[in-house]
């Protein structure tokens, strides 16, 4: 007979999540998550209250994306779980593992009716990889580390757990058994299709590289860098591939921030041969496969699921480190590789990306605050992007020095995100430099994060790109000739609205005046809000009329 005391749930529970290790849970509880409440107070986990279930959700996926381990969050049922669906998706399509705990009304008996209940569960089941209901207290460890391996093991991405008031406050045997996380290998690819990828590159005039967002999962930076230098093959990156390899790198050729029609186009249709490393066919395509076209290597660790835009000839299936350390211990340089076009357009390339960086117009073109930001911020200085026009400037302008250092979402591609983003990023790294940089859309749907930003202590710039109204869409809407229309809006003074949450606000007044905003608010620690008018006129003269005339004649 065991000695042991019987456990209550809630409790029994949070040991699980601290057996996984987990460090913080993000939260915005509720009356049905009482217990589990008092359970976290009285263990080693950190609650961070948030002010919006999607800010939760936001800050637990972007911890997930830049540790690799879960994050957590926690929300009630009903509407703060439907608040967490959009967070769901993020984390789902951006590949960032997350467990999202929701609270339930008792579900052996219950005097409320269906007052503020709904099928969470079915709910979450197309945004999640696991979604399940704990009805026995018993059967707590053994769904909590399902949910975790799932959310961790590749591709990650989000689970659900929904957990009763009634089964948070059962007892659970005394002899319930709480697992330890796993430690399984990712398996190899095999040696076949290694010496075929082989084969094809030695074969191939003019193969290129790309690197996409499964490589800037794992941190295999080391392992592609001694690919690149070992072959002499030249890289470009999709958006959310960005810094895998130090962009300054030679072999760099740009980043694929465009689906087509822009100079690093020029270099993939000139390519005999595509080595897709980590390439995620969530994000928006970085090129378009033709039949009989150029061929394509998938190097990733699970097959590529193909789409009549996406077809790989051969798939290199295992741990990516593992396959692209054995590519650059095999393959080799090939005196028959010519890559005269490729340097070409990476020389057209740089000229292009450094115009306009000193414009003094006022209010400031995305060239300008692109380049002020990258001259203000160090090496392992790390920037979140909103989702709106400037993420596009960001994602081809902006040069990447390390992994992770450019948080940006072209896969769900969600307004809102930004700020919680950065939000997480300034909390792990306290002593790094982190700058948010969102548009006016994108920051005001979670703008009241501030508060908790504040309250937390943050070091954080936040950067509101200002252009009154939906940039983007209006860009598109002009692209398709229609009339402008329904996308423009007011503003709060934004200053006054950050010192209202006791951050501290800044006004940028002319071109000359940002770089040394951006640099003493990064300086001076604390929370900081940098309001930066744009004068967007270059969206059309540089997507919709110079690229289209120079990328032709290149």
């Amino acid at each position: 007979m065991s000695d042991k005391a019987p456990i209550k749930g809630s409790d029994l529970f949070i040991k699980a999540l601290e057996q996984e290790g987990v460090e913080y849970i993000f939260a915005v509880p509720g009356e049905e998550n009482l217990d589990l409440l008092e359970s976290i107070r009285k263990s080693s986990i950190t609650l961070i209250i948030n002010r919006h279930e999607q800010a939760s959700g936001f800050m637990a996926a972007t911890y997930g994306r830049l540790t690799g381990k879960v994050g957590v969050c926690l929300s009630t049922l009903g509407p703060g779980a439907t608040n967490l669906m959009t967070a769901a998706a993020y984390a789902q399509l951006g590949a960032m593992p997350m467990l999202m705990i929701s609270g339930q009304k008792p579900i052996k008996s219950s005097k409320q009716g269906l007052f503020q209940i709904i099928d969470t569960v079915d709910l979450m089941r197309p945004l999640t990889k696991y979604t399940r209901q704990i009805n026995n207290a018993n059967t707590i460890p053994a769904k909590l580390r399902e949910a975790m391996r799932l959310a961790s093991e590749e591709r990650p991405g989000a689970v659900h757990l929904e957990l009763p008031e009634d089964i948070a406050i059962e007892m659970a045997d005394a002899d319930t058994h709480i697992f330890k996380p796993s430690d399984a290998r990712r398996p190899s690819a095999s040696t076949k299709s290694l010496e075929q990828a082989c084969q094809l590159i030695r074969e191939a005039k003019h193969p290129l590289i790309m690197i996409g967002a499964g490589a800037n999962r794992k941190r295999i930076s080391k392992a592609l860098i001694r690919f690149v230098e070992s072959t002499g093959i030249p890289f470009f990156t999709t958006q959310m591939g960005k810094g895998v390899v130090d962009e300054r790198h030679p072999r760099y050729l740009g980043s694929a921030a465009l689906s087509d029609g822009d100079f690093v186009h020029c270099a993939i249709d000139h390519a005999d041969l595509v080595v897709n490393v980590g390439h995620d066919v969530v994000e928006k395509p970085p090129f378009f496969m033709k039949p009989g076209g150029k061929q394509v290597i998938h190097v990733n660790f699970s097959p590529a699921d193909v789409d009549p835009v996406y077809f790989p000839q051969l798939e290199v299936v295992g741990d990516i480190a593992n396959s692209v350390e054995w590519l650059a211990d095999h393959c080799g340089t090939c005196e028959v590789h010519d890559f005269d076009e490729f340097s070409r357009v990476k020389k057209a390339v740089e000229k292009h990306l450094t115009e306009r960086v000193d414009d003094d117009r006022f209010p400031i073109i995305p060239q300008r605050i692109v380049g002020d930001v990258r001259s203000v911020m160090p090496e392992n200085g790390i920037i979140a992007l909103d989702n709106g026009m400037y993420k596009i400037w960001f994602a081809r302008n902006y040069k990447a020095y390390d992994n992770n250092t450019v948080l940006l979402d072209n896969a769900l591609a969600s307004m809102g995100a930004g700020l919680p983003s950065a939000m997480a990023a300034a909390m792990l790294y306290p002593d790094q430099k982190i700058m948010a940089i969102c548009g006016d859309g994108g920051f005001m749907m979670n703008s009241q994060e501030l508060e908790t930003a504040v309250r937390l202590k943050l070091n954080l710039v936040v950067v509101i790109i200002n252009d009154n109204g939906y940039g983007m869409i209006k860009w598109k809407q002009n692209l398709d000739g229609f009339e402008s229309f329904g996308l423009d809006y007011g503003n709060p003074d934004f200053v006054r609205y950050a010192e209202s949450y006791g951050a501290t606000g800044h006004d940028v007044t002319s071109a000359a005046n940002l770089a040394p905003t951006l640099a003493s608010a990064l300086d001076a620690g604390g929370v900081h809000l940098v309001h930066v008018p744009v004068d967007y006129s270059e969206n059309e003269r540089v997507f919709n009329r110079e690229l289209r005339d120079i990328t032709c004649s290149i």
